[in-house]
């Protein structure tokens, strides 16, 4: 039984990994779709499999009217407030904006890419180490933590890319605006000033990778 409660409202640090420490994300093909699957998957009706709308060249039905037709089932079941894809795992902060939200968005996002990487590879079997891991962010000040935490987890591990494409760090610093995220709850805490909030992180991801770096020689 998973032992933290999703509630409405709150925020919620999300991760996990390939089962057996394996690579989930093997090139840029693979990267691109899980931030595509997270975009179709955010909805209380699945209308369809992505592939099927590939297939077909078509995008998911436009929201409004696909939540006319459906009743008000459109409606979003997470705001994304931050992610990082690294080649065997993942981070993301959510908001859950609907009851059970988050459950059904990564049941549905985990289902949706492993599907499509199992067809792609040829293989067979969970592609992700058990249930995804959950941790109720119960601060402002762990909310803004973490958001560094997420947004530079490329470079805490120690990967040399420092404008890794996969993160939504370059959004966050001004660099681009992929609209995949919410940003207001952090970057309005700094004035919407990209580079006050660049400042805030490059602080923080300096001690985050100090403190990696010393974890690994107490493993040791």
């Amino acid at each position: 039984m998973r032992k933290t409660e999703f509630a409405n409202g709150e925020y919620y640090h999300i991760y996990n990994r390939g089962v057996d420490k394996r690579e989930v994300f093997l090139c840029e093909e693979d990267y691109s779709r899980f931030l595509e699957t997270i975009q179709f998957v955010n909805t209380q009706k699945t209308y369809s499999g992505l592939s099927d709308y590939k297939r077909k060249g078509a995008d998911r039905p436009p929201r409004s009217a696909a939540a006319a037709d459906l009743g008000g089932l459109d409606q979003e079941l997470v705001d994304v407030i931050c992610y990082c894809l690294n080649s065997n795992h993942y981070h993301l902060i959510l908001k859950q904006k609907v009851q059970n939200g988050i459950s059904l968005f990564m049941g549905k996002l985990g289902n949706s890419y492993t599907k499509y990487f199992n067809t792609k590879y040829d293989r067979s079997g969970s592609l992700f180490q058990g249930k995804f891991k959950s941790t109720h962010i119960d601060s402002n000040e762990l909310l803004l933590y973490l958001s560094v935490y997420v947004n530079a987890n490329h470079q805490i591990h120690g990967y040399p890319e420092k404008d890794w494409l996969y993160s939504s760090l370059l959004d966050y610093t001004g660099k681009r605006d992929r609209k995949l995220c919410d940003k207001e709850i952090i970057l309005g805490q700094f004035d919407n000033n990209f580079s006050e909030y660049e400042k805030y992180l490059n602080d923080n991801t300096m001690y985050f990778k100090e403190k990696k770096e010393m974890e690994k020689y107490i493993l040791e």
